[in-house]
């Protein structure tokens, strides 16, 4: 005889996931959230600003994380906290070298050239934090300002810590958690989850 699932456990998981679904994308509940999850202090001096890889495309356009968190590292360059600048990032899927594109454009920009290294063989972010310990001691520090996303960071942190770095967190916002439309909140219920997940993952796994 077939059995079938029991229709009022199917009915109350479905009110289950209309219910969150509604919960966050029509209210501001994972905004505040997120601010509560992504609140760090203001940057200060370090040895280097490492900036972290998000993605291109393979014509090498940036994606708009990746832009954001460029944009976020030459800012703090500007604002003199430190006198390197490590511009991390692989090549995606026969794109050009993400953090080459980054170094061509920060030199565009007027950074000099003798204050930019390029690390681009960073698959994973614990592989980046890896990279970047070695060029940051073979700079002779040991301090780094840390550009990432604000729901990457604490992940991120842990890693180049257990790299043997010092770090000053240096988030940069991707979705806004004032964000209004469902679309937003949806996309940063996304980030926030998955960083969660990301987070238990590698603590059960004791990479974390």
């Amino acid at each position: 005889m077939e059995h079938r699932p029991p229709l009022r456990g199917a009915a109350a998981l479905g009110m289950l996931t209309l219910a969150a679904f509604v919960l966050l994308a029509y209210t501001p509940l994972i905004g505040a959230i997120s601010r509560r999850l992504d609140a760090v202090p203001d940057p200060g001096a370090a040895d280097a600003i490492v900036v972290l890889g998000a993605g291109s495309a393979r014509d090498g356009v940036l994606s708009d994380p990746s832009l954001r968190r460029f944009l976020g590292g030459l800012l703090l360059y500007h604002r003199g906290l430190a006198p390197r600048l490590i511009l991390m990032g692989p090549a995606y899927e026969g794109s050009p070298v993400e953090a080459e594109t980054r170094a061509g454009l920060a030199r565009e920009l007027g950074i000099p050239a003798s204050a930019i290294v390029v690390e681009g063989r960073g698959l994973t972010t614990r592989q980046e934090a890896a990279l970047a310990a070695s060029r940051v001691r073979e700079l002779g520090g040991r301090r780094v300002l840390l550009v990432t996303g604000a729901q990457h960071i604490h992940r991120a942190r842990r890693f180049f810590e257990r790299a043997g770095l010092e770090v000053v967190p240096a988030p940069v916002t991707e979705v806004s958690p004032l964000a209004q439309s469902p679309d937003g909140r949806l996309e940063l219920a996304r980030l926030v989850i998955q960083e969660g997940l990301a987070r238990l993952y590698y603590r059960v796994i004791g990479q974390l």
